[in-house]
């Protein structure tokens, strides 16, 4: 005779309980973790630098790809001793000061981190061998404006060609200008760069890398060499690195040559904004006014008129702006 089953028979018929842990929304607090500073990257691993010490580091996969850059500050977990085949973990990127980006051209939508938190954006440029290029300065220009980083154009080889011109060409902006050649005494520019995070950009060949050990002689920055047929140098820098000067100190980061700098990402209201004497100007622009020369009702013509404002200065920032459409290469 079959038996009948009860409730309590069933008992054991239930699903299984989890034997893994829940999830939780909460994350690991590393709010105590040792602050680093990103100064080199190089095949996924990042050197940092922690309490004077150099730490090898890889990045925890939930940061993402392009999530930590040279010049960043990071959280540091793991052996941060330094020692020789140690291996550290970046686990958080905190907040950046300044961000300087550019596009692979100007119909690229997606913006390329280049440096974190510099304070200084150093534009190297030859005089000569390869000859300067306006459009490319004027476009590095215009990444440093956006990025809020104060510019300091450097004119290099000035033993090949006078500065004259690209001196009297930018000095209406009211930015620092250094000129320097082979041998030079460049005590003036070390003070410009003491107590700064400085990134050097250039085109190829501009003699960044030759700067950068006269600056720094134990840097031994590979140095390249201009195409006689193309005028345009060979790539020696492959990857952004920041080096320390010495006295009276400061921080110098290299980066690779550039042949083109895109500007998706930049408008012209962020240009004029970035000088201070101008920015009242922009109340009195029409909607959408490109602050280009002939812009009908634009607010700085009236500003030249009334006086407020040299003509020359409005002049070199509407050729910077115009650089958001000029031929990079």
């Amino acid at each position: 005779m079959a038996r009948e089953i009860g409730v309590d028979d069933q008992e054991g018929f239930d699903r299984p309980g989890r034997r893994s842990r829940p999830r939780t929304k909460r994350r690991p607090d590393y709010s105590d973790a040792e602050i680093g500073v990103v100064v080199s990257v190089t095949r996924g691993r990042y050197a940092c630098l922690v309490d004077r010490r150099a730490v090898s580091c890889v990045k925890a996969r939930q940061l993402g790809r392009k999530a930590v850059i040279v010049g960043d500050r990071v959280r540091v977990v793991g052996d941060t001793s330094g020692d020789e085949g140690t291996l550290a973990r970046i686990v958080e990127a905190v907040e950046r000061t300044s961000v300087l980006r550019r596009t692979a051209d100007d119909d690229d939508p997606y913006e390329r981190p280049i440096v974190a938190n510099a304070t200084q954006l150093v534009i190297v440029t030859a005089l000569a061998d390869p000859p300067p290029r306006t459009g490319m300065i004027d476009r590095i220009l215009v990444a440093g404006y956006d990025a809020g980083l104060e510019p300091l154009l450097c004119l290099t080889k000035a033993d090949l060609a006078s500065p004259d011109d690209l001196v009297a060409s930018y000095q209406p902006l009211g930015m620092a200008i250094e000129v320097v050649e082979p041998g030079s005494d460049l005590t003036a520019l070390r003070e410009r760069l003491a107590d700064q995070w400085s990134v050097f950009v250039g085109h190829s060949g501009v003699g960044k890398s030759t700067l950068v050990n006269a600056l720094i002689p134990e840097a031994h920055r590979e140095i390249g060499h201009v195409n006689e047929v193309t005028g345009r140098g060979r790539h020696t820098s492959t990857s952004a690195i920041a080096l320390p000067l010495p006295d009276p100190g400061g921080w110098v980061i290299d980066t690779p040559g550039v042949r083109s700098f895109g500007l998706s990402h930049v408008s012209a209201d962020t240009i004029v904004a970035a000088f201070a004497d101008l920015s009242e100007a922009l109340e009195d622009c029409p909607r959408a006014c490109p602050h280009t020369t002939g812009s009908p009702g634009c607010g700085l013509d009236k500003a030249v008129a009334e006086g407020s404002v040299s003509p020359e200065r409005v002049d070199s920032v509407r050729r910077v702006i115009g650089g958001l459409s000029t031929d990079t290469f």
